[in-house]
């Protein structure tokens, strides 16, 4: 029996060494605030803590009970953009999905898997 919680508990510390980023804890306040660490900041509001959008670096953050801010969903827009680049060949080309240098069917694929999803983090067609 000790051996087994002696194994429980390494077990527990160890997952917790590899855990993803979370928000482990919360408090219901009188009011909001800005929280902020490193690169990383935070605002919230008494009663919908989470309901805005944000965005700094590589991360963004659409909270809420109905979406708001900047929703970015691939959609004909982006087709658009994406079609006046097609077959165009060089560095830096935004519809240049798999970056390959050239706009071609493997992107159009690529394409294709988001249509009508959230746009990816850095999305280029924006």
């Amino acid at each position: 029996m000790r051996l087994v919680s002696i194994t429980l508990v390494f077990l527990m510390f160890a997952s917790a060494c590899f855990a993803d980023y979370s928000i482990d804890w919360y408090t219901i306040d009188g009011g909001g605030g800005r929280s902020s660490g490193g690169p990383y900041a935070l605002t919230g509001t008494i009663g919908q803590p989470d309901a805005a959008y944000s965005a700094g670096g590589d991360y963004e953050l659409l909270g809420g009970f109905w979406p708001g801010g900047p929703l970015c969903i691939v959609s004909f827009d982006d087709f658009a953009r994406f079609a006046q680049l097609w077959r165009n060949s060089g560095a830096g080309l935004p519809a240049d999905l798999d970056g390959s240098g050239e706009v071609d069917f493997a992107d159009l694929k690529d394409f294709a898997d988001l249509w009508l999803s959230c746009c990816p983090v850095g999305w280029p067609l924006k």
